[in-house]
């Protein structure tokens, strides 16, 4: 049966983690059957996240220990993304960073001085100490010129316990303090795709973007000309789909589904060379 994966070959694969691949830190089912066939074919890949707590290495780990093996150099965080973005936007400048290791990691890695004064970005990310005097500072910051940048615009994150405040509702405290916006640079920002594509050396006409979300990820892929699969094993719900204005180009009710996808869209050509 043709379909619209069947327009232009894949080569490139995207996708989410948490809803996807994993949910509270266990796999999914499939989700190594599907790493695994990306690898055997040959085909370029990312796991995206909008997480900006952990560095790749740590959220290998995290994965390895779900039984899901993914090389570190294949995990793309919004972290990286507002790093690599802020690198290409003001290289060497310095910044007023509010977050964990995963973006002062990145920060530090493209070249940024971080420094709680005389900065030219504020940079939001997620943390779970967010301190009032931290808040405060960036706000006298932003207040005083310097440009207000967060990783990711979701304003709540899970735990065992239920929702935690994330990015986004700190964002909001310091608009409401400034009457300043941030630019978001994680999903559903399509700059977050594009940076991923780029990394992997991608072109949108021929990558599929994988999600459990409508509003972050089947977004952030439409925005970016991708393709994209809604997998049902995550936030959005089946009826829930009909309240968007856009669609995903397939839904399926999990990553398992996906694996033979991966195996029918391969190109032959690429199957013979990676068997040579």
């Amino acid at each position: 049966m043709t379909t619209a994966f069947d327009d232009h070959p894949i080569h490139s694969w995207l996708t989410d983690m948490d809803g996807v691949l994993v949910h509270e830190q266990a796999a999914l089912p499939g989700a190594a059957d599907f790493i695994a066939a990306l690898q055997q074919y040959g085909r370029p890949f990312l796991v995206l996240t909008n997480n900006s707590v952990f560095t790749p290495r740590d959220l290998r780990a995290r994965l390895s220990r779900s039984g899901i093996d993914i090389p570190e150099d294949s995990i793309w965080t919004s972290a990286l993304a507002t790093a690599r973005f802020l690198a290409e936007q003001a290289p060497g400048s310095s910044a007023y960073v509010i977050g964990e290791a995963g973006l002062t990691s990145a920060m530090h890695e493209e070249g940024f001085i971080l420094a709680d004064s005389d900065v030219e970005f504020v940079v939001l990310g997620e943390t779970r100490t967010y301190s009032f005097e931290a808040i405060t500072r960036a706000i006298r910051l932003v207040k005083g010129g310097a440009k207000f940048i967060a990783t990711n615009p979701d304003v709540t994150g899970p735990s065992a316990e239920g929702p935690l405040p994330a990015t986004g509702a700190v964002a909001a405290m310091i608009t409401a303090a400034t009457g300043i916006h941030p630019y978001y640079i994680g999903k559903p920002n399509p700059l977050m795709m594009r940076t991923a594509l780029n990394r992997i050396g991608a072109h949108s006409e021929t990558s599929v973007m994988i999600g459990d979300r409508m509003d972050t990820d089947v977004k952030s892929g439409l925005e970016a000309g991708m393709r994209s699969v809604l997998v049902l094993s995550g936030s959005t719900r089946e009826e829930e789909i009909a309240q968007y204005p856009f669609r995903p180009t397939t839904v399926l009710d999990g990553i398992a589904d996906v694996v033979p996808l991966v195996e029918r869209l391969t190109p032959l050509e690429s199957v013979e060379l990676d068997e040579d």
